[in-house]
């Protein structure tokens, strides 16, 4: 049940002027019984100016008459007549004028890290039109020399939570969802795992440290195209044939 703009103001202006009881009173005005009666007596809101519903539109004459007639009878708002707002369309991100300037900066990083966004999407996220994004994705914009391509959460354009819910949107479209959790960079790439750290080899002490056999030293191999001692000096003689020659100049 709908309850007047400002209750107690209207629950004192019912106490003075009318012969409604407590109870009528608060559940017109949305509060407890105990409540109006404060009021009434002036322990709570002491000075407190009270406002006519007839007069805001809120009650009409007719209905009070009927409530003040029957105790039991509830006070029933009233149907303004005057015609209210149009609630307003969806549409574009309201941007502030201080920040219309930077967001260039943004769309040229939104195109940057996510190329999957669609002009749509960023369109609604930035506040901008689907012309300025092609402009700055064709390099043709006006200002091209001065755009730097910056985070739209820390301008202040978006928030962080529309941010990865527009970018999820898109990945789920581009067939491009990830595991959660898993840590991206800002252009999408997703690193490989780690490989898991290998334990290091026990050292032993030195004492228990295998070492290797001594190996003797290994004999030069003949070599088959040297030539032999017989070849150069001819064949040498027998111990046995050199003590049976007479030495040179005995008798």
């Amino acid at each position: 049940m709908a309850h007047p703009l400002m209750p107690k103001a209207t629950a004192v202006w019912l106490v003075d002027n009318t012969v409604l009881t407590f109870e009528q009173i608060a559940a017109f005005c949305g509060l407890h019984d105990l409540e109006v009666q404060a009021l009434a007596d002036g322990e709570v809101a002491p000075g407190m100016q009270g406002l006519d519903p007839i007069a805001r539109g809120e009650l009409t004459q007719e209905e009070l008459d009927r409530c003040q007639a029957d105790p039991a009878a509830r006070l029933v708002m009233a149907v303004p007549d005057v015609p209210q707002p149009k609630a307003r369309a969806k549409g574009a991100r309201y941007t502030p004028v201080s920040k219309r300037g930077d967001r260039p900066n943004a769309i040229a990083w939104l195109l940057k890290n996510y190329p999957e966004l669609s002009d749509a999407q960023i369109s609604k996220l930035i506040g901008t039109t689907k012309p300025t994004i092609n402009a700055i994705r064709d390099r043709s914009h006006w200002n091209t020399p001065n755009i730097k391509p910056q985070n739209p959460v820390g301008l202040g354009l978006c928030s962080g939570a529309d941010l990865e819910k527009v970018i999820a949107v898109a990945r789920a479209r581009a067939g491009k969802v990830h595991a959660p959790g898993a840590a991206t960079a800002p252009d999408g790439f997703v690193p490989p795992p780690e490989a898991a750290p290998t334990a290091p080899a026990a050292s032993l002490p030195p004492a228990m440290e295998p070492t290797a056999p001594a190996m003797a030293p290994a004999e030069p191999a003949a070599d088959a195209d040297a030539p032999s001692v017989e070849s150069v000096f001819g064949e040498q003689p027998s111990p046995a044939e050199t003590d049976d020659k007479p030495e040179p100049g005995a008798a």
